[in-house]
């Protein structure tokens, strides 16, 4: 992983680790805003506008939490994966071919947030054992995006 040039000293210990879990969140992300993106452009059926404004907002803030991840990084020191092929590696979050049903997008985006609801539940205990405040409040932060994307997702499909 490259690092800046310049010395960084924040008193944060194993900063690599940290930055290797928010590269991973970081291309597990852009997947599932792309795919998010991809199901807002495509969704077809009776429930049509409901889905197509229900996505955009989904993949709005997706794309801002993405900046955010990267700057995390960035300010950790180190420079984020920012390619297709670094994110293909990366990802937890499967590639969509195809254009599925419109139950079905829900049902495979609600599978992707809790994907990444499990990655960073799992690693967040890591994060606070290290005592990275930003860092692990970051990731409540988007804990609570994704556990209320999956139950709004979810509702949809009851």
């Amino acid at each position: 992983m490259e690092t800046d040039s310049v010395r960084v000293n924040i008193g944060l210990e194993e900063r690599e680790k940290i930055c290797d879990l928010l590269h991973r969140l970081l291309a597990s992300s852009y997947a599932l805003y792309l795919k998010t993106q991809n199901f807002h452009w495509n969704v077809t059926g009776p429930q049509f506008q409901t889905f197509h404004l229900l996505f955009q907002s989904q993949y709005e803030e997706l794309a801002e939490a993405v900046d955010e991840m990267a700057e995390r990084v960035r300010a950790l020191g180190y420079f984020p994966e920012g390619s297709f092929t670094a994110f293909a590696k990366l990802s937890l979050i499967a590639d969509q071919e195809g254009r599925p049903a419109a139950m079905k997008m829900i049902e495979i985006l609600l599978a992707d947030h809790e994907t990444l609801i499990c990655e960073m539940r799992e690693n967040l205990p890591f994060i606070e054992k290290l005592e990275d405040g930003a860092t692990a409040d970051f990731i409540n932060k988007r804990l609570a995006f994704h556990e209320k994307t999956a139950w709004i997702l979810r509702s949809i499909l009851s």
